[in-house]
């Protein structure tokens, strides 16, 4: 895989996921904003772009490719993969989380101010994201799987009253507001440190939000880098033929 400073940050992610790790370990966002280059991404986060590039051919000439090929699935598989997988983690998750939050607050919230804004941030992403997921799993997904359909069976698709791409639009705004929500709270947290004076249950629910922010980079990553673009560009070009 040739990387250059040119190279697009989600492009490189789509082609060998095993460079997701890298760019994590230098903060640097692979899904919301993953349309950046290395050298802008770099500048933002102050890093020297050769030798990010020099991390990025390291791990994927030397590293055991144990990762998944999310790249070369069916889009209707990937569609599904991401609502079994990813939205039914979130539905999960989100509830169980709030709940925890809610306890910490409580006991170490006068101490911890911070908690509340982490709190009050969580839970304006819970309520967008249960939305944003139905709206994905009502009317873009099922798009997709028609279309991936009409394309086995060798027919046109019906030209819809509104494109894929109308419809993906909004999603892609939704996806920067839940990445920058999940951002501050990493930060009101230090990261997800607990403190000297933190509980267990203090320590559970940041390992939680750690776990759940992680989720939510693939989660993104697939829809905006892998799952939308192929789908856009196989409608373009269904209704053009």
């Amino acid at each position: 895989m040739d990387i250059s400073k040119d190279s697009i940050v989600g492009e490189l992610v789509a082609q060998d996921f095993r460079t997701a790790s890298v760019f994590s370990e230098s903060k640097i966002d692979f899904c919301c904003h993953g349309n950046h280059s290395l050298e802008e991404a770099c500048k933002e986060r102050q890093i020297d772009c050769s030798e990010l590039i020099r991390k990025l051919e390291q791990v994927t000439v030397h590293t055991k490719d144990s990762s998944v090929d999310y790249n070369a699935w069916p889009l209707d598989f990937l569609a599904d993969y991401i609502e079994k997988n990813h939205h039914h983690y979130v539905e999960r998750k989100i509830q169980e989380i709030i709940l925890y939050l809610d306890k910490i607050i409580a006991v170490h919230g006068n101490r911890h101010p911070e908690l509340a804004e982490a709190g009050k941030l969580f839970k304006q992403t819970a309520g967008e994201m249960a939305a944003h997921m139905k709206k994905e799993e009502l009317m873009v997904f099922p798009a997709i799987k028609r279309m991936v359909k009409a394309k086995q069976e060798g027919t046109k698709p019906q030209k819809p009253a509104g494109s894929l791409k109308a419809r993906i639009e909004p999603l892609l705004k939704d996806h920067n507001n839940e990445g920058d929500n999940l951002r501050k709270i990493a930060e009101l947290t230090n990261n997800y440190l607990t403190p000297e004076d933190g509980c267990n249950t203090y320590s559970i629910t940041l390992a939680m939000l750690k776990e759940f922010e992680n989720d939510l980079h693939i989660h993104i990553h697939l829809e905006n880098n892998i799952l939308f673009p192929k789908s856009i560009k196989m409608e373009e070009l269904m209704l053009s033929a």
